[in-house]
C-alpha cells in the first residue's frame, strides 16, 4: 500500500517540477524575445546605415587623416545627420518647394514613380502628425453581419443630398500595411473605448495583447 501511494506523490512531484519549468520557460521566452527582436532590428538599421554611408566616410576619412582611418559606427552617425539636414530643409519655405519640385520631377520617371509614390504615401498614413493620419479607432460589421472588425477613420465626406459618410481602413493582421477600404454611414461606425495605438497592438498582437472588458455599447 505505501509504494502505491508514494507512485501517485512521485507522479505529482514530477509534473510539478515539469510545470515550473514550463511557466518559468514561458515567462522567459516573453522577455527575450521581445529583446531580441529589438536588438535585431537595432543591428539591421545600424548595419543598413552603416553599410551604405561607410564607403563615402572611409573614403573622406582617408582622404584627410590617410588610409585606414575609419570608426565603426559614422555611417550611422552621418545617417541621423542626413536625416536631421532633411528635416530642416522640408521644415521651411523654400525646402518645401525644392522637395515639391523634387516630388514631380520623380513622379515623371516611370519604375521610380510607382516606388516613391506607394512609399510616401505608407509613411505619411501611419505618420502620427501627417494630415491623413488614423483620427480615431471604431467598430464596424465586416466582413459580414454579426463579425465586427477593428478600423480607422481615415477621413469623412457628404454626398450631395447631405449624408455623411466615413472612409475607414481595416488593416489586416499581423500585417497592418494592407487592408479594406470602405465607405460607411456613420450610423454604421461604433466607437471604441481604446485609441488608435491600442488598437494597432491589438492588430498586430492578433488579438493577443487585448483589453479584458470591450467597452462597447454595440457589442454588448
Amino acid at each position: 500500500m505505501k509504494r502505491e501511494a508514494e507512485i501517485p506523490e512521485k507522479k505529482t512531484a514530477g509534473w510539478r517540477v515539469l510545470g515550473h519549468f514550463r511557466k518559468t520557460l514561458a515567462a522567459g521566452l516573453l522577455v527575450v524575445i521581445p529583446l531580441g527582436l529589438t536588438i535585431f532590428i537595432l543591428q539591421f538599421l545600424f548595419n543598413l546605415a552603416d553599410g551604405m554611408l561607410a564607403p563615402y566616410i572611409r573614403r573622406t576619412f582617408s582622404f584627410f587623416l590617410g588610409e585606414g582611418r575609419y570608426i565603426p559606427g559614422m555611417g550611422m552617425i552621418a545617417g541621423f545627420v542626413v536625416v536631421y539636414l532633411a528635416g530642416l530643409v522640408a521644415s521651411n519655405v523654400f525646402g518645401s518647394r525644392l522637395l515639391g519640385l523634387w516630388d514631380r520631377l520623380l513622379s515623371r520617371i516611370p519604375l521610380v514613380k510607382s516606388i516613391y509614390t506607394s512609399s510616401k504615401q505608407v509613411i505619411q498614413v501611419f505618420s502620427t502628425g501627417a494630415r491623413g493620419s488614423f483620427r480615431k479607432s471604431v467598430y464596424v460589421e465586416f466582413p459580414k453581419e454579426g463579425c465586427f472588425s477593428i478600423a480607422f477613420i481615415t477621413n469623412t465626406v457628404s454626398t450631395a443630398s447631405g449624408k455623411r459618410y466615413h472612409t475607414l481602413f481595416i488593416p489586416t493582421s499581423p500585417n497592418p500595411t494592407s487592408g479594406y477600404v470602405l465607405f460607411l454611414r456613420e450610423d454604421k461606425v461604433f466607437p471604441t473605448a481604446f485609441g488608435v495605438e491600442e488598437a494597432m497592438k491589438i492588430i498586430v498582437s492578433g488579438g493577443m495583447v487585448a483589453p479584458e472588458i470591450i467597452r462597447a455599447e454595440h457589442l454588448q
